[in-house]
């Protein structure tokens, strides 16, 4: 990927005003350097647009160091002490990975992402990463993910872990409370790990969302964040995630400046080059420089800066831009004679650079990324610059100091053990003091090594970390125990006096909720309310005037609505995140909010509301990550529902959210049909989250799902003997069985209809059909979480086999229906896989209706007749299983489709019209 790059122009063109200008030119570098060069080059950039002088675009600049080495600042640390432990550091993460290896355990690992990346950690560690014990605060790390084990190795070091732990890698369970996770995982690791990042694609947009959190707490007044920066550490094959690259406008556009990516450019991904027939870091700095970043490269070790001044014709730098990718890493997979020979041998002027090195003085011109001073200058450079984020692309060699058979491999990441040979070799290089007869002993037993607390170089690595505020990575757990006052009980007032004669859908009862939740003093300014661009849609707009949406520039144009009571408006303080189209932002932005918690010690309380169809079908893995990382808040997939978006059709009909968020074990899902049961839902989470309870971090660190519909209904009033217990639960009984006069009358058949969400009113209407035309009397049970039953009774089957000689208990939703007389009909405005979920768990006969299949555009009656899972089919459901069991008789049910014509879809009649789409 050579076009659109500067070339170093070679002298002797041929015109004379072109070389008087060149040797001017070259003149001023010379004597005034190259810093004083650059600001007279912008001087003159500046004029010439002012005078419609046209000007090349241009997106890349040459392949060499962005920082000349005359801007190079001195580095400040002991280079001696820190190679020496650096090699000690390498050493301990291979043959942890190694000793992972035995036969007898064989549990994976990976060494050769840390052996390329070890530089350009150590550099953080001892000059840059501050810990939480900073006075500013700390900053936040995304630790790349395949790169854990050198993470482990430096704890090692630094005492925080010991040999046995090491051995403990991979193996949580089998060697608790020894284990170690294979990644970054904070939920497994809760003391040590704060980020997981090896779902790639995640770490590059969270760290954006996390800076992007810092400002917003700081802009909001609630705490100082001026003083802490988020690192993240990435892969180049990762960049080709859609998610690495998908946010990088909203850091420029909102000034990231405490923002960092360090790119670890091995050139290979897993299976072989990045781009063998390109160049990945130029691609990478033409996208970061059009999308507004500080891009710094790092690409030369010192070694080359002798021949880069060297070149003055301009051939070096012309063979570093024409090489390709899949070549540089040929290059160091070879020797030093095959570098001369293919690599400088390309031209006559660049073949003489190198006539006075050897070829072991070829082979080692280190890439940039494995040179103190370059990375140092980057960093340096990167936490001075102001008004935009930076990105440094450093270029490495994968598997670097692990030997031959490792470096620079296509199948380096894959490789996990040493052959006794390889550990000798590794040995020698790394100046480890272990004998060849203890290698030979047991090749998978090779010792760890640490010199002892007292040691020169542990003595100066503990002294750096201290002087940064602590150790790295760490997460305090005394953060997860922070807590908010009490809810009040008029902020549920309205949920609770329903919707009187007016029709109101779930999500105008869950906004009303949200406005007095905002106003409620103590929590109401730590609620985060985050939306796509869908505001309007779910009646959020209400809150622009007020709450304002966050702007860290404010607002400087004149709105077009700026007259109107519900005007857009923006502010630097302003309390919605409203992240535009943009589901994976808003995903990270919850993330980043639910966890403020635990990255400040300020608990906060993201609300995400979203089309449920683009939530856990989209993003489900940002949600995993989330769960992985302890978020709290609340998710709200509002119009959700196969049917009840009327027009919108297909893809905007989700039958299945409830069923996909119930594979996240962090994630609590509610399908509420009314607004007091969104009431209770949200005070539990509440509460659950950030109340006074003993009941552990399992408790708190969870994610509640709740479904609300966009289709009006007349809310009913809480019941005054409302079984608050059975809404938590999962089930809740809203009507008993029979209607009026026929309640209970004599020995009628009877029937348990289950719905929820927005089917309860079918059910309900299903009620009263049975009872007056069939003479069934039916109890309708409103179903607020079918997976939280499911859970329940699967957790008491797990009780059997754990405690085996125990009583065993019996699950809630047997406790409720168990005893219940006759058949069940299940129905929802989701998949059949939703109430199949209790199933397994009742003894009578049960019937699910689901709206299996795609959706489709049509009145909202029409569709839930087609899916069958309307008021009438629940009736003749209801009835066939009474035939079956022969209470009533087989022509019943048959009279009773026919009545009600029921494979006519223009014969339903369940639902209303109206509602916002």
């Amino acid at each position: 990927m050579t076009q659109d790059t500067t070339s170093a122009i070679p002298r002797g063109t041929g015109d004379e005003e072109i070389d008087e200008w060149l040797e001017s030119w070259e003149g001023l570098v010379n004597q005034r350097g190259t810093l004083r060069a650059a600001e007279i080059m912008e001087a003159l950039r500046r004029r010439a647009a002012s005078n419609s002088v046209a000007q090349p675009k241009v997106t890349t600049t040459d392949y060499v160091n962005t920082i000349p080495a005359d801007q190079e600042p001195a580095y400040p640390g002991d280079e001696r002490l820190e190679r020496k432990y650096r090699k000690w550091l390498r050493w301990n993460a291979a043959m942890l990975v190694h000793r992972a290896q035995r036969p007898e355990i064989s549990v994976g690992g990976h060494i050769s992402t840390y052996a390329g990346a070890a530089t350009l950690y150590e550099i953080g560690f001892n000059n840059f990463f501050r810990g939480q014990n900073h006075p500013g605060g700390g900053d936040q790390v995304f630790f790349q993910g395949h790169a854990s084990p050198g993470m482990y190795a430096r704890a090692f070091l630094e005492n925080r872990l010991n040999e046995k732990q090491l051995d403990g890698f991979r193996q949580e369970a089998s060697k608790a409370p020894d284990g170690l996770s294979s990644y970054p995982h904070p939920r497994l690791m809760p003391e040590f790990w704060q980020f997981p990042t090896v779902s790639m694609g995640l770490g590059p947009i969270n760290s954006i969302y996390q800076a992007q959190m810092n400002r917003y707490l700081h802009n909001r007044g609630i705490k100082d964040t001026s003083d802490q920066r988020v690192w993240a550490f990435l892969g180049d094959g990762e960049m080709d995630e859609p998610e690495s690259r998908g946010a990088l406008q909203l850091a420029a556009n909102e000034g990231l400046d405490n923002l960092t990516y360090v790119i670890n450019c091995n050139l290979q991904r897993l299976d072989g080059p990045v781009r063998g027939n390109g160049k990945i870091v130029q691609e990478l700095e033409a996208v970061f420089t059009g999308a507004g970043w500080n891009v710094i490269k790092v690409l030369w070790g010192r070694e080359w800066d002798a021949l880069l001044d060297a070149d003055h014709t301009g051939s070096l730098v012309r063979i570093m831009n024409e090489t390709l990718d899949g070549d540089y890493q040929t290059f160091k997979a070879e020797s030093g004679g095959f570098i001369r020979d293919n690599f400088f041998g390309r031209s006559p002027e660049t073949k003489g650079l190198v006539e006075h090195l050897s070829d072991d003085d070829i082979w080692n011109l280190k890439r940039g990324g494995h040179d103190y001073h370059k990375v140092f200058a980057a960093y340096q450079q990167a936490v001075n610059t102001t008004g935009k984020p930076t990105v440094i692309l450093v270029q490495t060699v994968k598997g670097y100091g692990l030997g031959t058979t490792f470096e620079s491999r296509n199948a380096t990441h894959q490789m996990k053990k040493f052959t006794a040979a390889d550990v000798k070799a590794f040995r020698d290089r790394m100046d480890i003091p272990i004998t060849d007869k203890v290698i030979d002993e047991d090749p998978y037993a090779v010792p760890y090594y640490h010199p002892g607390n007292d040691a020169e170089e542990i003595q100066y690595m503990l002294e750096k970390r201290k002087s940064l505020g602590g150790f790295l990575p760490n997460r305090k757990p005394e953060n997860s125990k922070k807590t908010l006052p009490a809810v009040s009980d008029k902020a549920f007032s309205q949920t609770k006096k329903g919707s009187g004669h007016q029709q109101a859908a779930t999500t105008m009862a869950f906004v009303r909720l949200l406005k007095d939740l905002m106003r409620e003093k103590g929590i109401g300014n730590r609620i985060v309310p985050i939306i796509p661009d869908e505001a309007r849609t779910f009646g959020i707009d209400a809150f622009f005037p007020t709450a304002k949406i966050y702007n860290p520039n404010g607002q400087n144009y004149l709105a077009v609505d700026r007259e109107l009571f519900l005007s857009y408006k923006e502010a630097t303080s302003g309390q919605l995140l409203h992240v535009g189209i943009n589901e994976a932002g808003a995903a990270a932005g919850f993330t980043a909010a639910g966890t403020a918690y635990s990255t400040h010690g300020e608990p906060m309380i993201p609300i995400y509301v979203f089309y449920s169809m683009f939530g856990f079908q989209r993003t489900g893995d940002a949600f995993w990550a989330a769960g992985d990382q302890m978020t709290r808040g609340f998710i709200i997939g509002a119009t959700a529902g196969r049917t009840t978006l009327t027009g919108e059709g297909l893809q905007h009909a989700d039958g299945h959210s409830p069923v996909l968020a119930a594979t996240n074990p962090a994630v609590r899902i509610y399908d509420p049909a009314f607004g007091y049961e969104i009431g209770h839902i949200m005070r539990d989470g509440l509460h659950r989250m950030y109340g006074e309870h003993d009941l552990g971090d399992d408790a708190r660190n969870v994610m509640y799902y709740l479904t609300v519909y966009n289709e009006p209904m007349l809310q009913p009033a809480e019941p005054e003997d409302v079984d608050v217990d059975g809404i938590l639960r999962g089930i809740h009984r809203v009507a008993e069985a029979g209607t009026g006069a026929e309640a209970g009358a004599g020995d009628r058949p009877q029937a348990q209809l289950l719905a929820s969400g927005v089917a309860v009113p079918w059910a309900l209407e299903a009620r009263g059909l049975l009872a007056q035309e069939w003479g069934v009397d039916a109890a309708v049970w409103s179903v607020t979480s079918w997976a939280e039953l499911r859970r329940d009774a699967l957790k008491c089957e797990a009780e059997k086999l754990e405690n085996f000689e125990a009583e065993p208990r019996t699950p809630y939703v047997r406790e409720r229906l168990g005893s219940e007389a006759g058949p069940i009909v299940a129905t929802s405005d989701f998949d059949s896989t939703q109430p199949d979920l209790i199933r397994p768990f009742l003894k009578q006969d049960f019937a699910t209706l689901g709206a299996d299949g795609f959706g489709f555009s049509d009145t909202r009656a029409a569709a839930r007749r087609h899916f069958k899972i309307d008021a009438h089919s629940m009736v003749v459901r209801t009835l066939q299983l009474l035939a079956d069991r022969g209470e009533i008789a087989r022509t019943v049910p048959v009279e009773a489709a026919k009545k009600y014509r029921l494979n006519e879809v223009n014969a339903g009649t369940s639902g209303t019209a109206g509602g916002d789409s």
